[in-house]
């Protein structure tokens, strides 16, 4: 196990370099415009390639790339050029986190009361009611473009609830309608796969055999099937909570909170290179990072599965 932790370690951290390289390059393919901010327009060339130089940005490739990844080890991602000229990132960053972090674990909790005891009574009583109800919302959910769900969800519940359309701090009832929307994807989620592998594990074998000797509905469905259909539900999680953590990009637009999703749209529009670079950036990681926890926490859950060489690996 702890060989394992170590190897997949290894490997997020190269995936985590290969990433930040990509980024890297990516964004030195945006137009010069977003280095400049808004003057742009009243600089001449030379002065555009005077400051380009003052930035490193003519340096050789592979010394710019050098630099950047050399700045990242010392956690310094670099300052803003529009959005808040010439003040770090990780200060403008600080502030945003706290609204994305508590909006996302309150959607994650939301999502885990509501998500996984429906899927356990949809497999439960597969091909009847709550399984066909259950089905429904996950198809709509999936079916509809989650851009027009929260629309819908802020137009009419706005109005027949009376609550505020867009979030205000001091107000905790407009904080309702957006951890209500981001907790509709992940319901359906969880709800669709915990249906699918404890409906999986009723078709098993020893669940047949469960039953031969006499043994009720209830206990082989809290003793054997509940505790095995979680198993590859535990890889899932903490991508899930984790990306739902770093903030939903399109709610926390759609619902002015000032947090980290909104920041990155807004950083696009404005066209701040260096800010999206590093949203981007941590953004990616996170799910890195839930990936890794995921692999780990499933291998922990579960010690049938063996994770060395010798066992063959997952």
């Amino acid at each position: 196990m702890f060989a394992y932790t170590i190897k997949r370690l290894l490997q997020s951290l190269v995936t985590l370099a290969v990433l930040a390289t990509a980024v890297f390059l990516m964004m030195r393919l945006m137009p010069e415009e977003g280095y400049f901010g808004e003057g742009f327009d009243r600089l001449d060339q030379v002065q555009i390639e005077a400051a380009l130089t003052q930035m490193g940005l003519r340096d050789p490739l592979p010394t710019q790339l050098c630099r950047y990844l050399s700045n990242l080890l010392r956690g310094d991602l670099g300052r803003s050029i529009v959005f808040r000229p010439q003040v770090p990132i990780s200060e403008i960053i600080a502030p945003k986190i706290p609204y994305s972090v508590y909006f996302g674990l309150a959607s994650i909790a939301i999502s885990l009361i509501i998500g996984l005891p429906m899927g356990v009574m949809m497999a439960r009583f597969k091909g009847r009611t709550p399984d066909l109800l259950g089905s429904g919302y996950v198809v709509l959910v999936k079916a509809v473009a989650p851009a027009v769900c929260y629309i819908f969800l802020q137009l009419y519940l706005s109005s027949w609830l009376r609550i505020p359309m867009l979030f205000n701090v001091r107000r905790p009832l407009s904080w309702i309608l957006p951890v209500l929307c981001m907790s509709l994807g992940n319901v359906a989620n969880y709800a669709m796969w915990m249906r699918r592998y404890m409906v999986d594990e009723l078709n098993r074998d020893y669940i047949r055999f469960a039953r031969a000797k006499g043994m009720s509905n209830s206990k082989i469905m809290t003793r054997h099937v509940l505790r095995n259909a979680f198993v590859p539900m535990a890889q899932l999680l903490p991508t899930s909570i984790l990306l739902t953590i770093s903030g939903s990009i399109y709610v926390e637009s759609l619902f002015s909170i000032p947090g980290m999703g909104g920041l990155l749209v807004n950083a696009i529009q404005r066209q701040d290179n260096t800010l999206v670079q590093a949203l981007v950036l941590i953004f990616s990681c996170v799910g890195i990072l839930g990936l890794f926890l995921g692999d780990v926490f499933m291998a922990m859950v579960d010690p049938r599965i063996k994770l060395d060489k010798r066992s063959g690996a997952r």
